[in-house]
C-alpha cells in the first residue's frame, strides 16, 4: 500500500487544445494542469517503489478544497467537519484525471490498471489531495 498527501489547491485537469505543426495534430495540455502534474509526479516519485505496480488497483482519492471567504463561522466549521461538501465545479472525475495521469510510469506501469476508484470532495483549511494505492490481489 501507498500513501501520501499532496499540499496545496487542488487542480482539475483541463481540456487539452489541438493545434497542427507540419501538418500533424498535436494535442497541447492547459499550462495549469501541466504544472500540477509535474508537481504531483514529483511528489509520487518520492513514495514510488523501485518498479510501477503491476496487476489490478485500488485507489482512493480525497480532495480537500480550500473554504470559500464567503463562509460564516458556523459554515466553515460544518465544512471543516465533512458536513457541508463542494457541489460546484471542478468535476471530481477531472480532478482524479489529473492525478492518475500524473502517476503514470511513477507508480504504476498505466492507469488502466486502476479497477476500482473512490473519491471524495471536502473542504478545509489546509487544501491537498490524500491518495491511498492498493495492489488487489488476483
Amino acid at each position: 500500500m501507498i500513501e501520501y498527501e499532496i499540499l496545496g489547491e487542488p487542480v482539475a485537469q483541463g481540456r487539452p487544445r489541438a493545434s497542427t505543426v507540419n501538418g500533424y495534430v498535436q494535442m497541447i495540455d492547459p499550462t495549469k494542469s501541466r504544472n500540477y502534474k509535474e508537481y504531483v509526479r514529483l511528489v509520487a516519485s518520492q513514495y514510488a517503489l523501485s518498479e510501477p505496480l503491476e496487476g489490478p488497483l485500488k485507489i482512493r482519492v480525497n480532495v480537500y478544497r480550500p473554504l470559500l471567504k464567503n463562509f460564516s463561522k458556523k459554515k466553515a466549521a460544518a465544512a471543516e467537519a465533512g458536513l457541508l461538501r463542494p457541489t460546484t465545479k471542478p468535476d471530481i472525475d477531472n480532478l482524479v484525471k489529473g492525478v492518475k495521469d500524473a502517476c503514470n510510469k511513477v507508480l504504476w506501469r498505466d492507469d488502466s490498471q486502476v479497477v476500482e476508484l473512490k473519491a471524495s470532495k471536502f473542504y478545509s483549511s489546509r487544501p491537498r489531495v490524500e491518495i491511498r494505492v492498493e495492489m488487489l490481489i488476483t
